[in-house]
């Protein structure tokens, strides 16, 4: 077995999705190669599980952009008036949420999962940034909404108050509340906050 650095990190974003600690002694003698080989492929451990975090969230957002296609097509607002990427992204912090695995990381390694996730250098949020912008593009191309401010910085904001309530229970001892993420991250885009009925 000779795999590539993409095999590698799938086969890491495996493991974290089923709960399974990334050991790089161990995971480099599953797939059947030297440490040494590991790290010339895909760096350090920090460089693997970057890249597989990564690829988890992209792997995640793709399928939140499927499920709005198969439910509602091409429209940019469904029946209820949500815009596409406000319900795309909901979906995402959702699945994310919802993840055992990947909330077994956070729980398991919560400094190094923290750094990973939100180094605005790293290997995650840079990227998750620039796909919330081709995201929000697509909105903002159909007509959808004209943003206040350009779509880096709009991204940039809504990534990290997504960050702020998704990894809530790890920055800041609460509980994550996704519904009011949603209501603020819609605020944010749409400008406008929804009344709550009392």
């Amino acid at each position: 077995m000779n795999p590539s650095a993409e095999d590698i990190v799938r086969t890491a974003a495996r493991w974290i999705d089923r709960g399974i600690r990334v050991d790089t002694s161990a995971f480099a003698q599953d797939l059947g190669i030297s440490r040494s080989t590991l790290f010339r492929r895909v760096g350090n451990r920090e460089d693997l599980l970057g890249d597989a975090l990564y690829y988890l969230s992209e792997r995640t957002l793709t399928a939140a952009v499927r499920t709005w296609e198969r439910e509602e097509g091409d429209v940019v607002r469904n029946a209820a008036g949500e815009l596409r990427c406000l319900a795309i992204m909901r979906d995402y912090r959702s699945a994310l949420a919802a993840s055992a695995g990947f909330r077994r990381f956070l729980d398991d390694e919560p400094v190094l999962a923290i750094r990973l996730l939100t180094d605005p250098d790293g290997r995650v949020q840079p990227r998750v940034i620039a796909a919330h912008v081709d995201l929000l593009r697509r909105d903002v191309d159909d007509g959808g909404f004209v943003p206040a401010v350009s779509l880096d910085s709009l991204c940039y904001a809504i990534v990290r108050l997504g960050e702020a309530f998704l990894y809530s229970d790890v920055l800041a001892s609460r509980t994550p509340d996704l519904d009011a993420a949603s209501t603020l991250l819609g605020a944010l885009v749409e400008g406008r906050v929804p009344s709550r009925t009392p």
